[in-house]
């Protein structure tokens, strides 16, 4: 006999209604909203399970797939075992630091004081939530770019201020339009915060739009964050530092990271250099944060600093299978080149696939995880992107080159339409 008892509604703890508003208050867990990438995680799931004679092909990931270098590695090998590493790290180490300025000094041609200039942080993602502490009160704003990295923008918001959003578009060249921000939101803008070489659309900063962003800061009193995660992969020029323009450390500092350029992704190392005012206030809030990163990752990072080979050979090697996707997505129709920098190649999204229309990159993007078995991620914040990141599992280039050809096979088969 079937059971006529009815589900059992969880009842909510007895603090939910303890919950900080910036993460929901009350309604904090209660929300059905799912995010793009656990939709993305889901597809996948499924496209393995209905389909799994079909290899997924992962143009979605946004994380290196190699190891760090050899000697990289060894270095840490010999460093985890020194008891004088055992302690904290607190707001960094000298080694580091100095590394960290000799490299400014040798790729761009910055000066900077390893112990005023210089801070190490854990990974770039925990500055760009830190700095918006030492500079946003409520009320205050933050202008981020879009679309892009959004951890500043949210930490803004816990801290009591605004988000005020300036869209990257192909008519504006991927620049952000700076002199059509509203005069009110100007007046209470304190950070502006840039990511060049820009995740995702892989767009390049030329030195006179940095020697623009620099006369507009001293003009408006803002502060400059550059996120440089991915300077090191730059490709129609060499690597730009923001700091290498006169006048932008004065305005502001730039943010760096050991993971893209470097293989050291989750090893959470990077640093923060520039203004020594700036700089010392992220270090003060650090220091309530954290205790420092491990210091033989510090050491294993210092020792990836000083060999210049290591992101010249990352850099060509994410150039290599750049341009040999963008032969591939330019033989079925997309109308793409290779980026200025990144290993994302940010292109417009296909309108539809053979007698299927897609009313945003978001159902283009599920179309080609369920039917090809091929994961990208959608942007529809400036209009229907898909962004195709080379960072997919492959051995060698003729492993390269067997899934370029499987990849080209797929999108013709799915006659897509733009």
């Amino acid at each position: 006999m079937a059971s006529t008892t009815a589900p059992t509604v969880p009842q909510d703890p007895w603090f939910q209604d303890r919950f900080a508003a910036r993460i929901g208050g009350a309604q904090y867990g209660k929300g059905n909203e799912i995010y793009k990438f656990e939709l993305i995680k889901r597809a996948k799931r499924k496209a393995l399970a209905d389909h799994p004679e079909r290899r997924m092909l992962d143009f979605g990931i946004g994380e290196n797939d190699e190891m760090a270098p050899e000697v990289v590695r060894a270095v840490m090998h010999k460093e985890i075992d020194r008891p004088e590493n055992r302690g904290y790290a607190d707001n960094g180490i000298a080694a580091y630091k100095e590394a960290a300025a000799a490299f400014m000094q040798r790729e761009f041609g910055v000066t900077l004081d390893p112990v005023n200039e210089v801070n190490h942080c854990i990974g770039s993602k925990t500055a760009l939530s830190m700095i918006p502490a030492a500079f946003i009160d409520p009320g205050d704003v933050t202008l981020m770019t879009v679309p892009g990295y959004p951890v500043a923008g949210t930490a803004t918001r816990w801290f009591g201020g605004t988000v005020h959003r300036l869209p990257l578009v192909a008519e504006n060249d991927f620049y952000p339009d700076l002199d059509g921000i509203p005069a009110d939101v100007l007046a209470r803008t304190k950070l502006l915060v840039l990511c060049y070489p820009n995740s995702p659309t892989g767009k390049a900063a030329t030195r006179d739009f940095y020697a623009r962003v620099v006369d507009w800061a001293h003009k408006h009193r803002v502060i400059v964050v550059q996120d440089a995660a991915h300077i090191m992969l730059s490709y129609d020029q060499e690597p730009l530092s923001f700091l290498s323009v006169d006048g932008a450390k004065d305005v502001g500092v730039e943010v760096h990271s050991m993971s893209k350029g470097f293989h050291m992704i989750g090893w959470r190392l990077g640093w923060v250099c520039g203004h020594e005012r700036i700089v010392r206030a992220f270090a003060d809030v650090k220091d309530n944060c954290d205790s420092g990163q491990f210091m033989a990752i510090q050491k294993a990072a210092a020792a990836a600093l000083a060999d210049p080979s290591i992101p010249r050979q990352v850099r060509e090697k994410y150039r290599r299978r750049l341009e040999k996707l963008v032969s591939v997505l330019r033989s079925v129709g997309f109308d793409c080149q290779v980026p200025g920098g990144t290993y994302f190649l940010y292109t417009k999204s296909p309108k539809g696939a053979g007698d299927r229309t897609f009313a945003n990159a978001q159902e283009a993007s599920q179309f080609l995880i369920h039917d090809l078995s091929m994961s990208t991620v959608p942007w529809d914040d400036c209009g229907a992107y898909l962004r195709f990141s080379v960072t997919y599992e492959a051995a060698d280039e003729e492993a390269e080159d067997d899934l370029m050809a499987e990849t080209h096979a797929r999108l013709t088969r799915a006659r897509l339409k733009f």
